[in-house]
């Protein structure tokens, strides 16, 4: 698992059946204090997220058949979660509340 920054909405007209009616998010990695870490990634959101949300990713395929209920689905990457603070050595590195702007791309 891991920590993202919602940054938009990925738009496919043309998909597998399984995902129809879902949303796909595109996602930035991120350290607790928000700092921008890896490879930007598309999920599948289940938590009802949104741009500039701070998630929890599940990035494991067994893991996301077995929430999905389906054994055969094609899905690695999904939003278990919206994250309201992140408390890292006893001190707040994040809270919804009080979120830090969104670092543009590189």
């Amino acid at each position: 698992m891991f920590l993202a920054d919602v940054l938009g909405t990925v738009v496919s007209p043309v998909q597998i059946p399984w995902l129809d009616g879902g949303t796909l998010l595109l996602l930035r990695p991120v350290l607790p204090d928000g700092t921008p870490t890896g490879k930007t990634r598309i999920a599948l959101d289940r938590a009802q997220a949104g741009v500039g949300d701070r998630v929890l990713v599940l990035d494991e395929g067994n893991g996301g058949r077995q929430i999905l209920g389906d054994a055969s689905a094609a899905v690695k990457t999904i939003i278990v979660a919206v994250v309201d603070y992140v408390e890292q050595h006893g001190q707040l590195a994040y809270d919804h509340q009080h979120p830090t702007p969104l670092a543009p791309l590189k």
